[in-house]
């Protein structure tokens, strides 16, 4: 049952070097990514999934030398927009219309009005906007990771400039927003592992209005 693989899982502290998480399931946690929803679905984000061994050590040291970027075999990394941009959103619009059966005045419209809200606003504030977009991108990883079995550690503590310079990211006009990386827990060693999972209860966490 989901929710079991819910429970099941935990932002795991020690992952094991020797244990690679297959190709196949990858795929299926970046298809995941993929397919999560975005505000106007235009995605403004994109992923990187590093295998590379020498980009992930020279990850780990800006990014509080938190082992599993090195001990996981996979390193997601989320890079928002840096700024909303006229041809960002038209790039978005041309592909739903040859995707949709053509250009209509809704399709056209809609996005229009979405361009006459973003384009005025200040890069930092799009800048915010899109990186929320990537915030629901990486539940949804962190789900299908579950789902799998695949064990996974969000991450907001990086330097982001010093991860955007490594990756070469500002050429590319996008910001790094969080780390996944993906692996297997460790038998030994994990300080978390065998902890009760913690939550607010429902009566504290739910307020229900009918």
């Amino acid at each position: 049952m989901f929710l079991d693989k819910l429970n099941w899982r935990y932002a795991t502290k020690k992952m094991d070097p020797n244990k690679a998480v297959p190709e196949d399931k990858v795929a299926k946690i970046v298809e995941a990514v993929q397919m999560a929803p975005s505000s106007s679905g235009l995605q403004p984000f994109e992923l990187f999934v590093i295998r590379n061994k020498d980009i992930r050590a020279a990850i780990r040291p800006v990014s509080w030398d938190q082992a599993q970027i090195t001990d996981g075999s996979h390193l997601l990394v989320f890079a928002a927009w840096d700024n909303y941009s006229e041809e960002r959103i038209d790039a978005v619009v041309e592909q739903m219309a040859a995707e949709r059966g053509g250009m209509n005045d809704l399709l056209k419209g809609y996005y229009d009005n979405l361009k006459a809200m973003y384009l005025p606003r200040t890069a930092e504030e799009n800048y915010a906007h899109a990186a929320r977009q990537a915030y629901i991108a990486l539940g949804f990883a962190m789900a299908a990771a579950a789902e799998l079995e695949v064990d996974s550690t969000p991450m907001e503590g990086f330097d982001p400039a010093q991860v955007d310079e490594i990756l070469g990211l500002k050429e590319k006009g996008l910001r790094s927003v969080l780390l996944l990386p993906l692996g297997y827990r460790a038998e030994e060693g994990d300080w978390l592992l065998p902890m009760k999972k913690v939550r607010k209860p429902l009566t504290t966490l739910v307020t229900e209005l009918d």
